[in-house]
């Protein structure tokens, strides 16, 4: 069977049905199925991490590890004999965590339970002796707000609002209770709270607790409270003790810290396109990920995936007729400066970016891609998940792409991101269960090939820009 496809960049131009290249099912099909072929027989991806996770280990911005990623990559794209191996500068933020942290719920004088904690990216330290105060617990910003600086002045500010279980994209549960995160210290300190304490994002109840980004806003310094995120399961005994004892205290003790930006770099590699050199296609990941656990499934799967779709295409000897440039970001776990970075230095150079993939989803099955583009054009690419199927990775979903990759939207390209099955994720994501033990060889071989494969349809298939 043969069929047209005509792929639409409705930002920057549009064409005929006349204009779009003719696809031979059987050839593409026959593509496909040797870069899963080769993906699962001689693909990199799971050796490159190995090393990333276990030998260099949590990669978090400004980190002596974070160095030896960006220097380790370089040189293993360099293996590959790409056209061009380079280093983007970006200043990035340097927080750093300290000794690890402490906690316990004291219900009466010196009757304590110790729960596990962890200081949010962003947080000042506690004093040095550390903190106690009586708790708040509320389940949402605007709660707190409610309750006012009479109740919360003074005290530790807990927010516990779970992510949401009856939800099946985990994503979007994720999304429903990271505010408390994010904002939580900025608006307890408003109403003269002296310490957050934040539920972990995580579906399991376990003792694992889970850091990521935070914000003060536009506090003064000597304003800024401490922040930490508890275990789910300390969180449940936390929040039983409180039912029962309103006057319990909480003590903990943090001595993370706060150090002016330091230089670090994008890691890029490219393959220059034999027909139209100047429309560029990126695929790629974050190289940053948290001190916690080595980072494997966030962003470590990520990074080894798009690398692994240059390795791939040199494999079987597949030549693009665009140029195919991996961007291995710096700094999206607590800032984005890689992202947009790259971004900015695109637009100043003048660059045709035509199409944009991200992995930032965890190395798990993929199960199909989510694409950022209007609905006519996604109707068409979405008649390219029948290549998929037989591969389990056909679910194409509108809406949705990557962090490192949204500052490129302005220029009007297609995005994309890899969708792997999500419901394992958060029980390692911003944790130390987010290890290398944990990312199953085949499940990332086949989130490569997957990777490939849409690369390959769309150096093919879109029409050219200039």
């Amino acid at each position: 069977m043969r069929f047209y496809l005509a792929v639409i960049l409705a930002a920057s131009f549009q064409f005929s049905v006349a204009q779009t290249a003719e696809i031979n099912t059987k050839d593409d099909a026959a593509m496909i199925k040797e870069i899963f072929d080769t993906a699962l027989t001689g693909g990199k991806a799971h050796d490159w991490l190995r090393f990333l996770s276990l030998q260099i280990g949590g990669r978090l911005s400004g980190s002596v590890e974070a160095e030896q990623a960006v220097n380790y990559t370089k040189t293993e794209l360099e293996k590959l004999g790409l056209d061009r191996v380079y280093l983007q500068p970006v200043m990035v933020p340097k927080w750093v965590r300290g000794a690890p942290e402490f906690a316990y719920i004291e219900t009466t004088p010196g009757v304590t339970t110790t729960v596990p904690i962890t200081a949010l990216g962003g947080s000042i330290a506690t004093a040095s002796m550390g903190l106690k105060a009586e708790v708040v617990e509320v389940k949402s910003l605007d709660e707190l707000e409610q309750l006012g600086r009479s109740v919360i002045e003074g005290k530790i500010v807990f927010y516990n609002r779970p992510m949401e279980p009856t939800l099946i994209n985990t994503f979007a549960a994720y999304g429903g209770c990271v505010d408390q995160r994010y904002s939580g210290a900025e608006v307890a300190a408003k109403f003269g709270a002296v310490g957050v304490i934040v539920r972990s994002m995580n579906l399991r109840v376990d003792d694992f607790p889970h850091t990521g980004a935070m914000s003060y806003g536009d506090l003064p310094l000597d304003q800024r409270i401490p922040a930490a995120a508890i275990s789910t399961k300390g969180a449940e005994l936390l929040s039983a003790t409180l039912s029962l004892n309103k006057q319990t205290q909480f003590y903990f003790k943090q001595n993370s810290r706060n150090f002016p930006d330091v230089k670090s770099y994008n890691v890029i590699g490219e393959i220059k396109g034999s027909l139209y050199p100047n429309e560029i296609m990126v695929v790629g990941g974050h190289l940053d990920s948290w001190d916690l656990g080595d980072g494997s499934h966030d962003d470590g799967a990520g990074v080894v995936q798009s690398m692994d779709v240059l390795s791939l295409f040199k494999k079987i000897g597949y030549r693009p007729k665009r140029t195919i440039r991996v961007v291995l970001f710096m700094n999206e776990e607590n800032g984005l400066r890689g992202g947009n970075e790259y971004a900015r230095v695109a637009l100043a150079e003048g660059e045709n970016h035509v199409f944009a993939l991200e992995s930032d989803s965890g190395g798990f099955t993929p199960r199909g891609f989510m694409f950022d583009t209007d609905q006519e054009t996604f109707e068409q690419i979405k008649a390219w998940s029948n290549y998929f199927y037989p591969y389990l990775s056909d679910r194409f979903q509108l809406g949705g792409s990557g962090a490192d990759i949204g500052p490129l939207k302005p220029q009007g390209l297609i995005l994309a991101g890899l969708k792997p099955d999500s419901q394992r994720y958060f029980d390692h994501h911003h944790s130390d269960n987010d290890r290398f033990e944990h990312v199953n060889k085949r499940e990332l071989e086949l989130g490569a090939a997957a990777m490939t494969s849409l690369i390959y349809l769309m150096d093919n298939y879109l029409p050219q820009t200039n």
